[in-house]
């Protein structure tokens, strides 16, 4: 990931940040220019829970360059409720372990650096509840 568009995304890395539609409600991960359901573009900051429930997932066998030192490693689902869904690695759990309906919380993580002496990129992964 490039520098500018890691910085860019911040907000939403950071803080779970999200836009909540003040004409219709509903809520945008990452946020929107446009809301999908009614087209306003009439938004309010609002933050997405930390916890849900994996809705399904998937085992990486084959990973990016950047990630092979992890593989394999699970990636999953998130409802985290509003209707917004997150997808992620998790973490601090192996992939026989991982189950759909299992209880999660996201936490902010180190995902990747750039290079050695790159820019560390943060995020979010999330761990059994």
């Amino acid at each position: 990931m490039s520098a500018p568009k890691y910085w860019r995304e911040i907000p939403q890395r950071y803080r779970f940040e999200a836009a909540k539609c003040k004409k219709c409600g509903k809520v945008s991960f990452p946020p929107r220019i446009v809301c999908p359901e009614c087209r306003s573009r009439e938004f309010e900051n609002t933050r997405i829970n930390d916890k849900g429930t994996v809705e399904t997932y998937t085992v990486i066998r084959v990973a990016p360059t950047q990630f092979t030192d992890e593989a394999p490693y699970p990636v999953a689902i998130v409802d985290v409720g509003d209707g917004v869904r997150v997808l992620c690695q998790v973490a601090d759990c192996g992939p026989e372990e991982i189950k759909i309906g299992m209880s999660v919380r996201l936490e902010f993580r180190k995902v990747q650096q750039e290079g050695h002496g790159g820019i560390i990129n943060y995020g979010y992964k999330c761990v059994p509840e």
